[in-house]
Order: C-alpha cells, then sequence, then structure tokens
C-alpha cells in the first residue's frame, strides 16, 4: 500500500489561521494528517473529524489521541456536515478543512473496487454500508448513452463513447481488471503509450458518480459557509476541474453581490457589503520541493475563503 502523504499541509493549515481555543472541523479524516496539525495547535479548543469509513475512523482515533484529547471522530458523510455537529451542540465554528483528494485508507485495497492498479470487484463505494449504488450496478445496467454522458461529464474522457459502446457489448463486467481490459480496447494504440494510465478518467468517473461527490461537495460547503464565525476560515484542496468549477462558482456567490457589480462601476473605492472574502485570490499550489516527494500533489490546488 502506497504511505499516504498528507497534500498541500504546511498551507492548508496555515491559511486556517488557527486560535488555540478554537472550534475546528476535518471533514475529511482519511489517514489522519491534516487533524493531526490542527490538533496539535489547540490548547482549549476542540477538533471535530468527519469520515464515513469505519477503518478511518478506527485508525485516526489510534492517531489524535496519542496528540491529544480535545477531538471528537464524527462517524458519516460531511453531506450532513450541520447536522453531524448539531448533535454535538455545535452551531459555530472558527475553521474547516476539506481535503478532497481520495486518501481514504481502503483506496488501495483491492476489494473495495476503487483502483485500476488492483484486481477487484467493480465496487467504488465510499459508504459501502448506506449506499447501495455501486460501479458494478453503473457498468452493467446503465445504457449506453447514460455511460458516456457520465464518463464525458465526470472524467472528461474523450473515448467516452467507443468505451461505452465496448462495456455494453462485454457484460457482465464483473471486475477492476475486466474493466481495464475493455478501456484498453476501447482506445488508439498511440493513447496507450503515454505515462498516464488509460483508465484514470473513467475510474474516477464512475467513483464521482458512485458516491455522488459532486452534489454533496455543493451541499456541504454551503452549510460549512452558514457555520461560520466571523472570521473564521474555510480551506479546500481539490484535485480537478469539477471540484475546481463547485469551489468557485459558491466562493463567488457569496462574495460578490449584484451590489458589488454596481459599487465597481463608481469611480471611488466603496467596501463590497458581502458577508465573505476571499482570502487569496488565486489558489495556491504545490511547491517544487512537494512535487518531487508526493506525486498526489501534482493537481491540487488549495482555495480560502473568510467569513467578515
Amino acid at each position: 500500500m502506497e504511505q499516504h502523504i498528507p497534500v498541500l499541509l504546511a498551507e492548508s493549515i496555515e491559511m486556517l489561521n488557527i486560535k488555540p481555543t478554537g472550534i475546528y472541523v476535518d471533514c475529511t479524516l482519511g489517514r489522519g494528517g491534516h487533524s493531526s496539525e490542527i490538533l496539535k495547535r489547540l490548547t482549549s479548543g476542540k477538533l471535530y473529524s468527519i469520515d464515513q469509513d469505519p477503518t478511518a475512523i478506527e485508525e485516526g482515533k489510534a492517531r489524535l489521541t496519542a496528540i491529544s484529547n480535545n477531538f471528537e471522530i464524527l462517524e458519516g458523510n460531511f453531506l450532513n456536515l450541520e447536522a453531524l455537529l448539531s448533535i454535538k451542540g455545535v452551531f459555530e465554528v472558527d475553521g474547516i478543512l476539506y481535503d478532497l483528494g481520495v486518501s481514504s485508507p481502503q483506496f488501495d485495497v483491492p476489494e473495495r473496487g476503487f483502483s485500476y492498479r488492483f484486481d477487484g470487484p467493480l465496487d467504488m463505494r465510499m459508504d459501502p454500508v448506506n449506499n447501495l449504488l455501486t460501479a458494478a450496478k453503473v457498468v452493467n445496467e446503465y445504457s449506453e448513452e447514460d455511460l458516456k454522458k457520465i464518463f464525458w461529464t465526470y472524467g472528461d474522457e474523450k473515448f467516452a463513447p467507443s468505451i461505452a459502446r465496448n462495456i455494453c457489448n462485454s457484460r457482465p463486467v464483473n471486475t477492476t481488471f475486466e474493466l481495464v481490459e475493455i478501456i484498453k480496447r476501447s482506445m488508439p494504440q498511440k493513447e496507450l503509450k503515454k505515462p498516464k494510465h488509460p483508465a484514470k478518467k473513467t475510474f474516477q468517473a464512475l467513483r464521482i458518480f458512485v458516491n455522488n461527490e459532486i452534489e454533496v461537495l455543493k451541499d456541504s460547503l454551503r452549510q460549512g459557509l452558514n457555520l461560520l464565525k466571523p472570521q473564521g476560515r474555510i480551506s479546500v484542496i481539490t484535485f480537478h476541474s469539477l471540484e475546481e468549477k463547485i469551489v468557485k462558482e459558491i466562493f463567488k456567490e457569496v462574495t460578490v453581490s449584484e451590489q458589488d457589480h454596481f459599487l465597481a462601476s463608481l469611480p471611488i473605492e466603496v467596501e463590497s457589503n458581502s458577508q465573505f472574502r476571499l482570502v487569496i485570490k488565486k489558489p495556491i499550489k504545490a511547491t517544487t520541493t512537494e512535487l518531487n516527494k508526493n506525486r498526489r500533489s501534482h493537481s491540487a490546488k488549495l482555495w480560502v475563503i473568510e467569513k467578515k
């Protein structure tokens, strides 16, 4: 199993502007890298870390307990951010972190079916208990047109039509390696010689669709903005263009009002009446040092917003 190195760790924690007495949420506990760094900076403050994977929760609890007891792990999907916190009597927070990378401890476990590098059942569910939709169901039961749309929309896969057609002609498709072979047959030879794995985009598309990741992110981000105290911040680490688009749209939505467009046309500078401000105008990317150490950081971008 590949060693997990938290992406943009120093930058994302620094941008949260952590108060030792504050309340913070890590919406994506994963292997606990970001949560650990937040917890180290708290004295009487509290950290709430969210994950829906039982193994991640078990590993995270052991790692965080070694630092301090000022934390609670909440089992669930960050789609239910406000509900999970309200159960604990928390209705306002000083900071929230989202690391949207696929760093689940189970991601490299063949039985979970996420990876094109290992042979396993076509599953791909982040929450195997409550989510009934598997990648196998999508691949084997959805129409050719629906598959083409999924691969194009969520993976930007230019060979989506031939991949969808060949999947439908090869059913049943039961394992990750069977799907990889179909994808390879659907591409010209010159494409297979490129450094990137030919199945990368199709697998990404299936994972996003199975876990409804785009709608979940939209809903959760809006909840996060509602929870912020004045001067509270949200740090979001994205990894692909779909996530970037959502973050940009929602951040723009809350930082630029119709009145702001009018104010911008005036010959004098007038302060915006929006509730939020962008802490950085352009997203932060990994340094050359990090890029050399961690291949996962190549597509990572950090976005930060603050409540005024």
